[in-house]
């Protein structure tokens, strides 16, 4: 059985990406602030750790709990994300918001990949591959958004973290790609829902709905899954279309 960790299982992609992993036979192991993970809580094949992605203490325990299955780690997956708890226009922006953001988002995405990069460099090559890691980043990562400026700043250093390690490690057999999510239908866009329903009724998006967790849980899942072994440094649209530049 493979070992997949998964940051940020609670929330809506987390959560997708958990069931994903889990119904393709893999044991997952999840990380997130909360107390427990109820919808998988009992099922063997899960171990969740609460713990707080931007401290290193959290990020050692939650390694320790992925070698305890198996003694390795097939996949990583940076799904932890948080946007600012209020949205300010940037030169209003505090530090306190950026430090929080960047936190999590960034600063913990990357160490913990360092973290993990190194125990996979000691996996037993399979085809040529090690590992795979897949990290989700999202359209904020080049679309200006002035009311959450750290937010998308720290998806722009997720996109560098990706091309640094896809660079660092392909010679060490271990694939590091990134999603960027559009407009999908999760908690952190639940309070301006009706925002983006009159922006894709109105032709936003080439594909007119909203994209679901599900959407991106299959495409970290493929990323991961060991098919597409000469992939890596990439960043995959999952937008509905929205990157085209149409006129």
């Amino acid at each position: 059985m493979k070992t997949v960790m998964i940051t940020g299982c609670n929330g809506g992609i987390g959560k997708a990406s958990v069931r994903r992993f889990l119904s393709e036979g893999w044991h997952v192991v999840g990380m997130d602030v909360a107390d427990a993970q109820a919808e998988n809580a009992g099922d063997p094949a899960f171990t969740y750790v609460k713990g707080d992605l931007s401290k290193k203490e959290s990020r050692e325990n939650f390694i320790a709990a992925a070698l305890a299955v198996s003694g390795k780690i097939d996949a990583l997956v940076n799904v932890a994300g948080v946007a600012p708890r209020v949205r300010n226009d940037i030169l209003e922006m505090t530090e306190e918001s950026y430090d929080f953001v960047m936190g999590i988002n960034t600063k913990g995405t990357l160490f913990l990949t360092q973290a993990v990069a190194k125990h996979m460099i000691g996996n037993d090559a399979d085809g040529g591959v090690r590992g795979y890691i897949c990290n989700i980043s999202s359209m904020s990562a080049y679309v200006s958004s002035t009311s959450r400026g750290e937010y998308c700043i720290s998806k722009a250093g997720v996109s560098m973290i990706t091309a640094l390690f896809a660079d660092r490690l392909a010679g060490e057999g271990i694939m590091v790609n990134e999603i960027r999510p559009g407009i999908i239908r999760t908690g952190m866009t639940a309070t301006v829902q009706a925002k983006y329903d009159a922006l894709i009724d109105g032709g936003l998006l080439p594909i007119k709905r909203w994209g679901e967790p599900e959407d991106v849980a299959d495409a970290v899942y493929v990323l991961c899954s060991g098919v597409l072994p000469y992939v890596t440094g990439q960043s995959v649209d999952v937008d509905g279309g929205y990157h085209i530049r149409r006129l």
